[in-house]
């Protein structure tokens, strides 16, 4: 039962709630009307404990104790509702699902998990999470964080990141357990178009001109064929194929973990063009029969692209007083080369690992221009010489008609 006494002046409750006893304060100084009123109110308190309806935060909205009896409230209103909590049924979700995934991606969903999701939303019952509580996370997700050098906040790309598998998993609550999914009418923040920054031919023959020699097979690979970084990181000998000029694209590693390629789409054979080619026998001479990756270290196991951009790529493009950029940026370049070069387009997404050439023009043909420095000077050719051959024309009809 609860009681109430006077300290320094002021009334105090004390009382009994989840078998835990509380003493909080109130803003009534103790006065025998203020004790009646208070009275009352422990009257309403107690009626609405037994009811099972009681809100901790609205009796005493600035207690410490408000986040621990909403954890016990929802853990109690699981057990009667036998609704399950977002923790326990995020364990199940993440089992039954990762044996869709690759490796590396088991290895974010669980990092975006234990990180994010389940502090924030472990104790809650699935169908006690609003729309307004989804709000709220995404909302502290992109506050200021300090780390210990300088302050860091997350990108609204990571954020959307967060948010998918939070999707999912309401989503797959709310077909078992039968209640709408609090996600209707949110959608994924706006994100910028990432930067693309292919490199020009020059650059690509200063930067191969002079970086280390022991890697010089291993850019030149990565600027003329296209491949993502976790695949020329898993890039086997047996998938190498000097007779037919072949590159099989079969698997990739990610935060050293093999596995398969990114999508279905992206086993594919890449074109060696005379200069890979030339790359990869001076490369076979260093690691073939002493490790199965084309690319390794010194004990055979497969580069780590993040090491060789410290050692490498970074001190390199620094060196020649280039511009910085991701060595994802090799892609690109050899994508905006092939279509420089003129290639098929249909060709160049295939080499690239794209189903289709929509993304292919859309993320790369607006660097053509600048690679060849014509543009829009085809049409003026093409019109030009049809005006030229057109007045060569008038101008033999005029000396036909002469000599008739």
């Amino acid at each position: 039962m609860a009681t109430m006494r006077a300290r320094h002046g002021v009334l105090v409750v004390d009382f009994r709630y989840h078998n835990i006893r509380c003493r909080e304060k109130t803003n009534l100084t103790d006065t025998p009307a203020n004790r009646k009123t208070l009275a009352k109110i422990i009257e309403k308190m107690e009626a609405e404990i037994t009811l099972g309806i009681f809100d901790y935060g609205a009796y005493f909205p600035k207690s410490d104790k408000i986040e621990q009896m909403k954890q016990l409230d929802d853990r109690v209103e699981a057990c009667v509702s036998r609704k399950p909590i977002f923790k326990d049924f995020s364990k199940t979700w993440f089992e039954e699902k990762q044996v869709e995934w690759q490796p590396a991606y088991q290895q974010k969903i669980q990092i975006i998990l234990d990180n994010y999701l389940i502090p924030f939303f472990g104790q809650k019952t699935l169908p006690n999470i609003k729309k307004s509580d989804l709000l709220d996370f995404r909302s502290s997700l992109a506050k200021v964080r300090y780390g210990k050098d300088n302050q860091t906040s997350l990108s609204v790309a990571r954020i959307n990141q967060i948010m998918i598998p939070l999707r999912m998993i309401l989503q797959e609550g709310s077909d078992r357990y039968e209640f709408d999914t609090p996600f209707k009418g949110i959608k994924n923040l706006k994100e910028q178009k990432p930067d693309v920054h292919p490199f020009t031919l020059d650059e690509v023959w200063i930067f191969l001109n002079h970086v280390r020699h022991d890697y010089k097979p291993y850019y030149t690979t990565r600027f003329f064929t296209g491949m993502r970084s976790s695949e020329i990181d898993g890039l086997k000998w047996e998938c190498v194929d000097f007779d037919r000029r072949e590159i099989k694209v079969r698997s990739a590693i990610v935060d050293g973990i093999e596995g398969p390629t990114k999508t279905y789409g992206s086993n594919r054979e890449i074109a060696m063009s005379q200069l890979v080619y030339d790359a990869l026998q001076e490369q076979k001479r260093y690691t073939f029969g002493k490790s199965d990756y084309v690319f390794c270290n010194s004990q055979g196991k497969p580069l780590e692209h993040r090491n060789v951009n410290r050692r490498v790529w970074t001190p390199t493009l620094k060196l020649l007083g280039l511009k910085h950029r991701r060595a994802y940026q090799t892609r690109h370049t050899a994508a905006t080369l092939w279509l420089a070069a003129g290639e098929n387009p249909e060709w160049i997404a295939r080499q690239m690992g794209h189903s289709s050439t929509e993304m292919l023009f859309r993320v790369y043909s607006r660097y053509v221009p600048d690679m060849t420095r014509q543009d829009g000077s085809a049409i003026d050719s093409l019109l030009l010489a049809s005006k030229q051959l057109a007045q060569e024309q008038v101008k033999q009809r005029i000396n036909d008609n002469k000599d008739e």
